[in-house]
This record gives structure tokens, sequence and C-alpha cells, in this order.
């Protein structure tokens, strides 16, 4: 497998080459220009342009791309450092790199760099090994697809003081091993099925059994958690694609990150946001619940989307993380539940978040939308009990006041209509649905009047404009509406001869 040094000369300083150029046949003339040579075919003589390739270069540009070359190694240090002196952003991803130490050495040789991503690489060194790994200026770190361990991701962000962005999707966490705030009593009194070190897989176990092993994992996973400091710079968080189900766990990245603006958390199966309750520590978890957005004070971007929430409760939580402008909450099961199209089910969502101004993508929701929002809320819950009211309806009906219910006004056209048919100086009125085609009515005529369609003419007599006459009906497959129907028009049905 090549090295880093090997897979970089490859694509940036192969030597530059002139294609055919020792071959017998091209001759190279006085009277030309150096660039063209002649090749003798048969009879005749061909001329040819050769144009080089640039010539090597001295460093490579500032963005060094090596993603899936299968390197394993760095190589000669100090000719990585004289050719990658330039290089602010690396991508390393879908390599077979494994050992951590020779990573921040390649690190080291790469002063200027910024932004490295080791996705999908099989880092596999002990965080022991990470302890005395020098101090870089990275600040941003994305590790997708690594499973690193909660242990070395600690001792990584220790050196790395201004990381500002880390990626950690798609790394099968199921529960958060790191916190930077004092555990409440709760940690001692969770129930063991809301563990998550673990799948929680025992459909072949007794019940015997399954208590055992949960409680083992319960106590596996509080001895694995780890208290630690916070990391005041770090601003963004992906955490897309891993199975975690429980907001607490969410709860302990704020923690860990104090000044998150950005948070990610798309295809997780969080399935509330607030910390589960147990019969032990109702009292406690419900202030906690209450107070789980001051964790995020600084939070201004969160993604959601594709979660299992299926209530408006955790649509009211968002609200009160007060610098909240950009949301994401799509494909929830709460919304297949509701009767509502997507624009009324917009407007509910932004009436009840007062502070988001960009939801799901999209333009910024504009202060004209905003009030039409608030006003469809206010209208929405005032024939509703009051027990279903939320608590946002009292803030936007002192806002707006009480709202007279809008006018249902339908501009579409009557399906049916009672129509005059008149057949052999006999009339009858029915109705009739003007969305049928003229073959269509001939089709349901034909059990009234006991007549083949194909031997049946039909006549439309607008009522009032019976002066002009009627007028045939000859088109087999025009709708009924297109000639203006209207209850009290006549149709005459005549037979061919």
């Amino acid at each position: 497998m090549p090295s880093l040094l090997e897979a970089l000369e490859r694509k940036y300083f192969a030597e530059c080459e002139f294609e055919n150029a020792n071959q017998p046949e091209l001759h190279k003339r006085s009277d030309l220009p150096n660039d063209f040579t002649v090749t003798k075919c048969g009879g005749r003589m061909e001329f040819s342009i050769f144009i080089p390739r640039l010539s090597p270069l001295t460093s490579v540009p500032e963005l060094l791309v090596l993603n899936d070359c299968d390197i394993d190694c760095a190589g000669n240090f100090e000719s990585i450092r004289e050719k990658c002196q330039r290089v602010r952003e690396l991508d390393l991803a879908q390599n077979k790199l494994q050992d951590w130490q020779e990573v921040f050495n390649i690190l080291k040789h790469m002063p200027r760099i910024e932004f490295l991503n080791l996705s999908k690489n099989q880092l596999m060194s002990p965080a022991s090994a990470l302890q005395a790994a020098p101090t870089v200026n990275l600040k941003n770190l994305v590790l997708n697809g690594t499973y690193l361990d909660w242990m070395c991701v600690d001792a990584l962000l220790q050196n790395l003081p201004v990381l500002q962005e880390l990626h950690l999707s798609l790394n099968n966490y199921r529960a958060v091993l790191l916190d930077a705030a004092q555990e409440e009593a709760e940690a001692e009194s969770e129930r063991c099925n809301n563990c998550q070190c673990v799948p929680q897989t025992h459909s072949d176990k007794t019940e015997a059994e399954v208590e055992t092993e949960t409680e083992t994992c319960c106590n596996l996973c509080q001895a694995n958690r780890k208290l630690t400091r916070a990391h005041p710079t770090l601003k963004t968080l992906h955490f897309t694609g891993n199975p975690i189900e429980h907001w607490q766990e969410i709860c302990r990245l704020g923690r860990l990150f104090p000044s998150l603006e950005s948070l990610v958390l798309a295809e997780c199966p969080i399935k509330s946001l607030q910390p589960a309750t147990t019969a032990s520590s109702a009292t406690a978890e419900l202030d906690s619940a209450s107070e789980s957005h001051k964790y995020f004070p600084h939070l201004k971007l969160l993604n959601l989307s594709c979660a299992q929430l299926n209530s408006w409760a955790d649509i009211d939580e968002l609200a009160k993380y007060s610098q909240l402008q950009n949301l994401r909450v799509k494909h929830w099961p709460l919304w297949e539940t509701l009767e509502c199209t997507e624009h009324e089910r917009r407007q509910l969502l932004i009436a009840r978040l007062p502070n988001v101004s960009m939801l799901n993508g999209g333009g910024k929701i504009s202060v004209d939308e905003r009030v039409d929002a608030e006003r469809a809320f206010v209208r929405h819950y005032m024939d509703k009990p009051e027990s279903e009211r939320p608590s946002r309806y009292a803030e936007l009906l002192a806002v707006h006041g009480k709202l007279d219910p809008l006018v249902n006004i339908n501009l579409k056209p009557e399906k049916r209509i009672k129509v005059v048919f008149t057949y052999n100086d006999v009339s009858e009125s029915r109705f009739v649905d003007i969305y049928l085609t003229v073959n269509d009515l001939k089709i349901k005529l034909e059990k009234l009047i006991n007549l083949a369609p194909n031997k049946m003419r039909l006549y439309y007599l607008d009522q009032d404009y019976k002066e002009h006459g009627p007028e045939e009906m000859k088109f087999p497959n025009k709708r009924l509406y297109s000639y203006n129907l209207q209850s009290g028009d006549e149709i005459i049905i005549d037979a061919k001869k």
C-alpha cells in the first residue's frame, strides 16, 4: 500500500513527458517550429503538434485531496513538510490509516492545516497513545464512520484547543460517555431499561436473564462514562445517523460544548426532547426537562429531521431555545397523523416557534407570513376545548385578540346538477355528474330510454337562451361542464335515422 508521500507524488509530481517522443518514425524538420514533428505514413506526410504536460509543481495546492488511495502511513516527513507547506485542507477519507501517532506526525509537518477529513479510516490506537500527542491548530475535524470510542474522542479534544467544527456522524453511538458537569441523582436511580450502551435485544431471553443483563449493562454505562473538561471553542457538531433515542444523551453534548451554535442530529431516532422519567426520580427529571434548553444557550441551528418525535409538546420544548433561528423537522411521525395540508402544518409550526426565522430550509420567514400563521393558529384552536389548547394560544390571543372565523368560500363548480332530459316529448329531471363525458352520458342514458349510444344524438338547450335553439353535443370525449351546464338546463335526446 502506498504512503501519503507516494500518493501525493503520483498525483501532483509526475514527470513531464512527451508522448511518442522516442518513436523512430518521427522526424524533426528545420523549417518547422520545435513543437512540430513529421510522420512518414506510406506516400504522405503527417504533421503532429505535441503539447507537453504542465511542469511539475514545487508544492501542492491549499486543498489536498487523497481520499480512497489505500494510504497506510505518512512516508518521509521532511519531503512532506517541503511539498505541503501551503496545505490548509487535507482529505484522507477512506484510506487504511490505523495509527493516531502517524496522523499527528502528518499534522506536525503541515503547520498551516486547518481542516482534516479522516472518515472511514479504522484508527484503532488506544486513548493512551493520544495523551502525548502534539497540540495542533485544526479548526475542522471529520471523523464520520470511524467508530472511534469516546475516550479517544476526549483525548483528541484535549489536544485540539482551537477546534470549531467536529463531525461524528455514522459512528453507531448509542450513548454519550462523556460529560462536563456532575450528574444529578437520576444517574443512580435511572432505570436499567433506559441504558443505551449496548443494543437492547432480548427477544430470545428469559425475564431473569434480561434483568441481569440490563443491570450489568447499566452499570457498565455508568462505569465507562467519564467526567472531563468542557470545550468552549467548538461551534458546530454533526452527529447524523447515530442510534441515540434519549434527549438526556444529547444534553451531555450541550454540557461538553457550551458554545455550540449548530447541531445536526438528522436520522437520529430520538423519541422525546425530554429526559426519560422514572418513578423514583420523577421530580428531579421534570425539573431537568424544563431546563434542558439551558445546556444550549447559543444554539442557532438544529436539524432533527427523521427523528421519531410524535408530539406537539416536543415543538413547545424547542420554543424555549431562545437563540434558535434555523430549524429542520422533516419526516416526523407526528406529521403523518395530522389531518391538514402541508401549508397549514407550516403555519402551526411557525406560530408555535416565535424565535425561528428559517424553517425546513428555504427563505427567511417574512413578517407577513408570521402574522398570517399566528392568526391561523388562533382560529385553529379557538373552537377546541380549553384542555386541548397549548399555552401559546393564550399568548397569541393577547396579541391578535379574538378573531372571527374565516368565511368558507368555495369557488369550485358543483359536481352534480339537476338537468331536464327530453325524449319523444317526455321530459324527466335527473341529477347528472358534470365531469362525465358526452359518451359516458350516452351510456347511462341507454338504460333509461333503451337506445344504444351509437344510435343517439344529444342536444343541449340553455334555459336562458332558448331563442338561440339547441346545440348538438357532437364531441364524445368532451366533458359536460365545458358546455357550462347549469341546474334547470335541458338535454334533448334524439334517435338517429
